[in-house]
């Protein structure tokens, strides 16, 4: 029988509760409530010795308890809709701290424009795409390169920048923790330091890991613990060792059909092995709206009847419980082939910045889908995320 989940966090204050160093959402308020002459001469009072990137934040903040727009910050009118008011979550959006950047520069499968992100970068295709928030997590080419120590040292740099990230702009980010797999312990040990102390939003993990893919019993210790937290997880794709370097026609790159390909594998990795129905604590979202395995999906129920001891309802029942985003995806044949095997209230809006696209055109292309009615449209901009993630969905 498998142990009853716990939370992830025990309080929605998420990675805002770390080290907090700069105004809160009460402070600020205040600020708005005092008299004009208290109010600017505490407002000079908080800001000497305050940094400028501080001293920015700290403005935009207040101009939003006072509500208007801050001229020169990153928060601008988006005709009448201004930011307050914008209702979507990207689930799907990276960052590079630089600590990665300096690990992975010229190694296959990184993308230029993840070299190229930064923080205001980001703030500013959210703002362009009048989105609320968005989850943050590493992309390809990950994190595990053959050396446990360094990957180890380099999960760790990336889950502390990006809690430092979410400090600075609890309204903007969350975090999906990046994970050392596939040494388990070093797995184990992040992601209690990740959940319990940088209060992170979920966990961030790749179909594969150079020859272990999710649900190997390898690596199977994980995930009671991640059941147990009552986790969310992300699983970003990227291109198995035996595909990455098939030789296609001129053109064709691994992220062209490997990721999706590689989606599937993953997402029967962890029905076959019967973690899914064994631990359903998880709540597992796949990228890219499952990559091929909604269209596959009766081809593989059938298959799954070699598996009864492990998946004893079959397959489609269980791909039923899990979460997909649209990055890459928001268009009619991704999304028809989905809804035949999720409601909309499974499915979660993504972009996949910087390199998939800006919010602004992603939520276009949502919204050009004749498939979906405006209460789909609201379950996967805001309701789902919103659910999952309730820190950001307040």
């Amino acid at each position: 029988m498998s142990e009853a989940p716990q939370t992830l966090h025990g309080t929605e204050q998420g990675v805002g509760t770390w080290r907090r160093s700069w105004p809160s959402d009460a402070e600020t308020s205040s600020h708005a409530a005092a008299p004009d002459a208290a109010r600017g001469a505490g407002f000079r009072g908080r800001m000497r010795g305050v940094s400028p990137d501080d001293r920015r934040d700290f403005l935009l903040r207040l101009g939003t308890a006072l509500g208007i727009a801050a001229g020169g910050l990153w928060q601008r009118r988006l005709g009448a809709q201004s930011i307050a008011a914008a209702r979507r979550i990207d689930v799907h959006h990276h960052f590079a701290p630089p600590a990665w950047i300096a690990e992975v520069n010229g190694r296959p499968l990184l993308q230029a424009a993840n070299t190229r992100w930064t923080p205001e970068q980001s703030i500013d295709d959210l703002d362009r795409g009048a989105t609320t928030a968005a989850l943050v997590s590493i992309t390809n080419p990950g994190l595990w390169f053959g050396d446990a120590t360094a990957t180890r040292r380099l999960a760790r740099a990336c889950n502390e920048y990006g809690a430092s990230l979410v400090q600075r702009y609890p309204a903007r980010f969350g975090l999906l923790a990046a994970m050392p797999l596939p040494d388990v312990d070093a797995t184990l040990a992040e992601s209690a330091y990740t959940c319990d102390t940088l209060k992170a939003d979920g966990i961030g993990l790749y179909t594969t890991y150079g020859n272990t893919r999710l649900g190997h019993p390898s690596i199977r210790p994980v995930t009671p613990e991640l059941h147990r937290r009552n986790a969310v997880v992300h699983v970003h794709p990227t291109a198995a060792n035996c595909c990455r370097n098939l030789d296609y026609a001129p053109g064709v790159t691994a992220g062209t059909m490997e990721y999706g390909t590689d989606t599937t594998r993953a997402i029967l990795g962890v029905t076959f092995s019967g973690d899914a129905a064994a631990f359903p604590g998880i709540r597992f979202i796949w990228s890219h709206a499952g990559g091929t395995a909604p269209f596959l999906a009766g081809r593989i129920d059938r298959g799954s009847r070699n598996a009864a001891d492990r998946m004893p309802n079959g397959f489609i029942p269980e791909a039923k419980k899990f979460f997909y985003d649209l990055a890459g995806a928001a268009n009619a044949g991704a999304v028809a082939s989905l809804l035949q095997l999720v409601s909309s209230r499974q499915i979660l809006f993504g972009t996949d910045f910087p390199p998939g696209g800006s919010n602004a055109d992603n939520a276009k292309a949502l919204a050009a889908l004749p498939l979906l009615d405006d209460a789909d449209r609201r379950a996967i901009e805001w309701d789902n995320a919103a659910g999952l993630f309730p820190r950001l969905g307040r």
